[in-house]
Order: structure tokens, then sequence, then C-alpha cells
């Protein structure tokens, strides 16, 4: 299935060929801090399947923890996906730019222990103390 999506300032522009795996909302307190929001909605993808249309000077990576690169647009800041030294063929990768349906959502909440104090969970899916 063939995805498309952008970053805030159009800048960059990618496509992600490929099916997404392991959808679920992150309640960890960096996932909260890099995306300013309650979650961030992710899965993994295969690095062969993201494909960068425009924009790839723009894209510039931070080491969130050891061997952990989360990249994102230089210009708008917008996350765009993460790369794991650990795990070179995987891509950790945000919804939040998608332009187009995934027709996927997510399975599970993780992370629940350090959620947002201000943010109540409503929706029936598992919820885990840690990522399993």
């Amino acid at each position: 299935m063939l995805n498309k999506g952008s970053c805030l300032c159009n800048r960059v522009e990618y496509e992600i060929d490929g099916e997404f795996d392991d959808v679920l909302n992150c309640h960890c307190s960096m996932c909260r801090k890099l995306h300013a929001s309650a979650f961030r909605t992710r899965a993994k993808i295969t690095t062969q399947s993201w494909k960068t249309i425009q924009g790839s000077k723009f894209i510039k990576f931070y080491e969130s923890s050891p061997g952990e690169h989360k990249g994102f647009c230089s210009e708008c800041g917008s996350s765009l996906f993460t790369k794991f030294d650990n795990a070179p063929d995987v891509l950790g990768f945000p919804f939040g730019t998608l332009d187009t349906d995934p027709k996927v959502k997510p399975t599970r909440h993780i992370y629940v222990g350090s959620k947002a104090s201000w943010f109540e969970i409503t929706d029936d899916l598992p919820q885990q103390q840690e990522y399993e």
C-alpha cells in the first residue's frame, strides 16, 4: 500500500510503499515532548519502504538516546521518523505527517504509567506499562 506525507512547511515530502507494523499509541515522556501532544501514534516500517520525494536536505537528526536518532524537518520541526543503530532495517514512523489514510488503527497504548496527568484514555484498547 502506498501512503504519502509531508512536513508542516511542505519542504519534505515522502512516500511509504509498504505495510505498517505494530501500530500503537505511545505515552512516554519523550514522545509527548517530541510531538507536543498527549501521545504519539506510531508504527514500524521497513527502511526500504521509505522514499523521500523532495527536501532530503531539510531532514536533520537528533540522537534522543544512545543509538536512537529522531529525523525531523530542520525548517518547521515536524517529526518524520526514527532510525535505530541496532535495527538499521526498521524505522519508527509517527502518523502525524501522513497526508493519506493509512487504513490501520492503533492496537494498544504503551507507557501508560508515564502518560500526561491531564489526559484520560477513553477507548477500550489494551494499556501496557512498558513496551512489550
